[in-house]
């Protein structure tokens, strides 16, 4: 039997220890796979096709403009 993991709310902090602060995360995004997506298209369009190329040129500008935006408006949220 494994025991519960250790909640570090509830716990005391040893002496001489010091509390970590809590860790704010981003909230996950899909830009980070659309970008991957459109370096792909970009690799694979100087290969075939001008087509393909231009689709990625297409997807990595919007990629990185919304992966960016998303950062920029990350720190204006309220934390919980």
């Amino acid at each position: 039997m494994n025991p519960p993991p250790p909640s570090s709310a509830d716990e005391p902090v040893p002496p001489g220890w010091t509390a970590l602060p809590p860790e704010h995360l981003p909230p996950p995004t899909f830009w980070p796979a659309g970008f991957a997506l459109a370096i792909t298209c970009l690799f694979w369009g100087l290969i075939t096709s001008w087509v393909v190329f231009g689709i990625g040129v297409l997807l990595f500008t919007a990629s990185l403009a919304g992966w960016i935006t998303d950062i920029r408006h990350e720190g204006r949220k309220p934390h919980p």
